[in-house]
């Protein structure tokens, strides 16, 4: 591991009590153990089902998956220790950025079920690097889709169409205001739920390697995030009057109650929303940000991904899992669980509330979210809050360019000694 990469990027923790003990790729009992740490805790049902069903059906591996809270402090914790699972089960956002340049990620390129991977995420992946490295280090596999989420009844009621430019979306807002209902419910209280729309306008407004460029010195969050910023502050005066007093839950509930049109969030809330009210008709459209319809690119990144460690010692018992875990009837069993979006081309039966960005999944029109570039140290979620509450654009975009250099110094010093170099 490049133990100095590591503490460079402030993945440094302090040694912690919570372990996952080491399993190796060893063999073991005259079988190879491959051990897989994955991050998300509430598939952990989904994958207690694909170990048991994998080591039945195995008699040469196997299979350990943990699914820990907080399993990206155990992960960091381990790697500081040098203690590596074979394979993790991430997200594709800043953390995996930070892990292919530590150098720790095996280069899967050799692995042949990258062939069936939608090639939008592949390049999502790629982009992800923080400066360009030979190799691919992550298979993807589901995705999560942000934008609005609508109520397809009440659409249908009064005769409103789905918008697909920013004049046509502000159009729609002041239709449904002028039926007396609310056009959408925030749960701003809550500070990450003020990335939603954020991101989701973002793909349309700006660059997708704004930060990117930033880090090269050739342009500035005050140039590229103006028009982006004084539209979000366009959306605040059709939702609830003080949107700061509902967090995530209250919003989920009140959509779900018919007290809004629409919701501006992920496809991740859905199950959260059909708690309360399982027999809503939901749907969702790609959020309409830009003056021109042929713009329109749907806000999907990389829910899950999963990366073989490159101190595994057994590479080709980790494809067999992935092999595995990728299988049709396993991958459409997380589908239904999660309500997720599968990163592998295939003929797979997707939630009726992404109908609406079904074209876009299939043409691999796709964005990643913008906060996936974002250090965590940075805050924006709640440097989002407080703008949305001040209202201050100009300040707002000042205290993001000054905040970037701050907490990306090492990131910009190594993008700039590779662009010399290169």
């Amino acid at each position: 591991m490049n133990g100095k990469r590591l503490k460079c990027l402030g993945m440094a923790l302090c040694c912690m009590a919570a372990t996952v003990p080491l399993q190796g790729c060893g063999a073991s009992s005259d079988k190879i153990e491959i051990e897989i740490v994955q991050y998300k805790p509430e598939a952990a049902n989904y994958f207690k089902t694909v170990e048991d069903e994998f080591n039945a059906t195995h008699d040469t591996i196997h299979l350990t998956i943990s699914s820990p809270n907080d399993a990206m402090t155990i992960l960091k914790t381990r790697f500081i220790r040098e203690d590596y699972p074979d394979i993790i089960g991430i997200g594709g956002d800043i953390n995996y950025s930070y892990f292919v340049d530590a150098q720790i990620l095996a280069d899967v390129s050799d692995y042949k079920g990258l062939q069936d991977i939608n090639q939008g995420y592949l390049d999502i992946a790629e982009a992800l690097e923080l400066v360009p490295v030979d190799g691919t280090y992550i298979v993807p596999y589901v995705a999560n889709a942000a934008g609005i989420l609508y109520n397809r009844d009440m659409f249908a009621e009064h005769n409103w169409a789905i918008p697909e430019t920013w004049d046509e979306l502000i159009q729609l807002c002041e239709s449904i205001q002028a039926e007396g209902i609310l056009p959408f419910y925030f749960g701003f209280k809550d500070t990450w739920t003020c990335l939603a729309p954020w991101n989701a306008m973002a793909v349309e407004l700006s660059p997708s390697d704004t930060t990117k460029q930033v880090n090269r010195g050739e342009t500035t969050f005050v140039q590229e995030y103006r028009e982006l910023s004084e539209k979000y502050l366009g959306l605040l005066p059709y939702g609830p009057d003080d949107p700061f007093a509902y967090g995530y839950n209250d919003a989920c509930t009140a959509f779900a109650r018919g007290e809004a049109a629409m919701y501006p969030i992920g496809s991740y809330a859905t199950p959260q929303i059909l708690s309360v009210n399982p027999d809503l008709n939901i749907d969702s459209f790609v959020m309409p940000a830009s003056d021109n319809k042929e713009d329109r690119t749907l806000n999907s990144g990389i829910d899950l991904g999963f990366c073989v460690m490159a101190e595994c010692e057994n590479k080709e018992a980790a494809y067999e899992v992935l092999d595995f875990l990728l299988e049709y009837e396993n991958m459409q069993k997380y589908i239904d669980a999660q309500n997720a979006v599968p990163c592998k081309n295939g003929d797979f039966k997707l939630a009726s509330m992404l109908d609406g960005m079904l074209t876009f999944i299939n043409e691999g029109n796709m964005t990643d979210y913008q906060d996936h570039y974002y250090p965590s140290e940075m805050s924006v979620d709640a440097l989002l809050q407080t703008f949305l509450l001040q209202k201050d654009v100009d300040s707002f975009l000042t205290t993001f360019d000054t905040n970037w250099q701050r907490y990306n110094r090492d990131i910009i010093r190594l993008v700039q000694e590779y662009e010399q170099a290169h």
